[in-house]
């Protein structure tokens, strides 16, 4: 006897370890979008897993304490960028969270990205793709990509001296060769507050 669309798509998932976020679009092996969409919603219904928003669920992680973890919403839109192949590039308060200027992770995570702009909602967070020109894609480096969509977000001539030593300092994690290509497409303020007293 043929198992069920259902049973085939919970066997999948836990072939995963708890906490593997899960699409749609990865049982199309099994079966159609609106027959596994159905499966997943049954699934949801009975407990089994969880949706964490449109279209994205978890089989979540116990803990022996507080129980159920969801993903974060960091994890979630990593989860995002890997299924969409997307170039993105972390701007705002995510960018100075990656680099370190703050341990606060934001509420709001915002890229630039060469996917279509949307909004994805999860619970009272948000995940922003913008879509941005090729030039603002074109950064290589990792570090200073964030160092200079750091110093955007914090805006000209309002970047603190500990802000732009502490940026500097990381800077020297950066490739060389990396650093100064980047530095070419940044704003000519950014480039000479990170060049400055070399």
């Amino acid at each position: 006897m043929t198992k069920s669309i259902e049973i085939q798509v919970l066997e999948k998932i836990k072939r995963s370890p708890r906490g593997a976020l899960f699409f749609v679009d990865h049982f199309t092996n099994i079966a159609n979008n609106k027959s596994t969409n159905k499966a997943l919603e049954r699934l949801v219904k009975s407990g089994q897993i969880e949706r964490v928003a449109q279209g994205i669920y978890v089989r979540s992680v116990i803990d022996n304490y507080i129980g159920k973890v969801l993903p974060s919403i960091e994890q979630i839109a990593i989860a995002i960028v890997k299924r969409d192949r997307a170039t993105v590039v972390p701007t705002g308060s995510y960018a100075m969270y990656k680099l370190g200027l703050t341990s606060q992770v934001p509420l709001n995570i915002v890229f630039y990205s060469d996917t279509s702009a949307r909004k994805i909602k999860i619970g009272k967070q948000t995940i922003t793709f913008k879509k941005a020109s090729s030039k603002n894609l074109a950064f290589v480096g990792e570090i200073s990509t964030l160092a200079i969509q750091t110093l955007r977000t914090i805006g000209k001539d309002l970047a603190t001296a500990d802000e732009i030593n502490q940026i500097k300092k990381i800077l020297k994690n950066e490739n060389p060769k990396h650093l100064q290509h980047d530095l070419q497409l940044s704003p000519v303020w950014i480039r000479k507050l990170i060049t400055e007293n070399e």
